[in-house]
């Protein structure tokens, strides 16, 4: 069994942004940067939900 990856806020943020260009899907960075699509847009969703900070845990 593998271990369970952890990515840093900062990546998280960094792989959000790609996603903000134009002509760019979230599958498309997702697969760039070697994660899941499902993944990359919870990402998404936790920085764009108002009120919340994204990111709080330690993974």
């Amino acid at each position: 069994m593998s271990k369970r990856r952890r990515f840093s806020s900062e990546f998280k943020r960094e792989a959000v942004e790609l996603t903000r260009h134009p002509d760019v899907s979230v599958a498309q960075v997702a697969h760039d940067i070697g994660i899941a699509a499902n993944l990359l847009s919870r990402w998404r969703r936790e920085i764009d939900e108002p009120g919340r900070t994204a990111f709080g845990g330690t993974g």
